[in-house]
């Protein structure tokens, strides 16, 4: 039945890709990605926005602390994100996934250089007329620590874009000092390209729990028989993170099967309207997390860590919907997830851009022993 509603799911993607085909259209030269202007900067006190604590510049929130702050300017490396003597370090496995062998993926990409247009009668719809069924293949990362037990059932954190070697830094000095569990890390790379009719869209912009099926039904058993692990199906030892689309991603996991992972942690989340193909039970895409779905649906056992930058993504322009400020979307994200009575923590990073790499060098350790704040870490 599976297998089935997969094909069926494939089919009609490739009949929307073909009736959106015009012999007429294909004389002329398909849309290009619109031209983007640096983004703006904005002030964390601006009216509208959640209530935070400002921090003294280069300090962190409290790793044990729910609610919104303000990141000062300076953006330091955290110490564990350091490779230190004397500290175990954990192994790396690495394996490659090829779409033929995927019966949930079998790979689109969008042609390059092209992007799409606003639907004339819904702005909030993008038509792309110029993807196509294509091959890709897709890197596994998996981090083990020392401190694994073989045999034993271990606690993971998966994460999107990967491979993500600090990650795996920051793990090796958090688990020696007891401050997280003794936690395996998968790292998935995309299927490639990005944003609308792409692959990487697909999987990460979707708003159902397509890719939390795909990375339990294909990923995390190959994962135990190449890293020799045993992983486990406690959703309180499950977490997800990514940036950008791999970050809405990771809500997008828990959020449709909470069943599978409680613990989130997302830098500049694209809580936008980005899925593509259009679905008019989701119009709005991850933007319907803090317009609709969290506002309207009973709270869920998901523990969340986010963060954006005063710099982050704004395309007013893109499609003219208004659902495309990064800063926005988080902000009310806050103000959602407080309403319900979440256990979250947001930052709001002053100096920093988009999936910024200096504010993850100084949050990451802070960020993770958050979000296994509860979990019994490793004696």
């Amino acid at each position: 039945m599976f297998r089935l509603l997969r094909i069926a799911l494939f089919i009609s993607l490739l009949i929307g890709l073909i009736a959106g085909f015009d012999p007429a259209r294909a004389q002329t030269p398909p849309p290009a990605r619109p031209a983007r202007q640096a983004p703006p900067t904005r002030d964390p006190h601006t009216p509208g926005y959640v209530t935070a604590k400002e921090l003294p510049d280069g300090d962190n929130a409290p790793a044990t602390a729910d609610g919104n702050f303000i990141l000062g300017p300076t953006h330091n490396p955290a110490p564990e994100m350091t490779i230190k003597p004397g500290v175990p370090h954990g192994a790396i496995f690495t394996f490659f996934m090829e779409s033929a062998d995927s019966k949930i993926y079998p790979g689109i990409a969008r042609e390059p250089n092209t992007f799409g247009s606003a639907d004339p009668d819904n702005p909030a719809k993008l038509i792309v007329t110029t993807s196509h069924p294509a091959p890709y293949t897709r890197q596994v990362s998996v981090y083990v620590p020392k401190q694994y037990v073989p045999g034993t059932a271990a606690p993971f954190i998966v994460g999107a874009d990967g491979p993500d070697t600090s990650l795996f830094v920051a793990l090796d000095n958090l688990i020696a000092d007891h401050r997280v569990p003794a936690m395996v890390a998968i790292s998935i790379s995309n299927g490639s390209g990005d944003a609308q009719g792409s692959q990487r869209g697909l999987e990460y912009d979707t708003m159902s729990g397509l890719y939390a099926e795909f990375v339990e039904k294909e990923v995390l058993p190959l994962v135990e028989k190449q890293a020799h692990v045993k992983l486990t199906k406690n959703p309180e030892g499950r977490a997800t993170m990514g940036g950008s689309s791999g970050g809405s991603c990771a809500l997008i996991m828990a959020w449709y099967h909470p069943e599978l992972y409680h613990r989130v942690l997302t830098y500049s989340g694209t809580y936008v309207n980005q899925q593509w193909p259009w679905n008019p039970e989701t119009p709005h895409g991850a933007w319907g997390f803090h317009e609709k779905l969290i506002p309207d649906s009973p709270a869920k056992p998901i523990r969340l860590w986010m963060e954006v930058g005063d710099r982050d993504l704004f395309h007013p322009n893109t499609m003219g919907d208004n659902m495309h400020d990064w800063v926005v979307a988080n902000e009310n994200m806050a103000k959602v997830l407080a309403a319900k009575g979440y256990h979250y923590q947001f930052v709001f990073a002053v100096n920093a851009g988009h999936t910024d790499r200096a504010v993850k060098q100084q949050t990451l350790p802070e960020a993770l022993e958050y979000l296994w704040l509860g979990y019994p870490a490793a004696r």
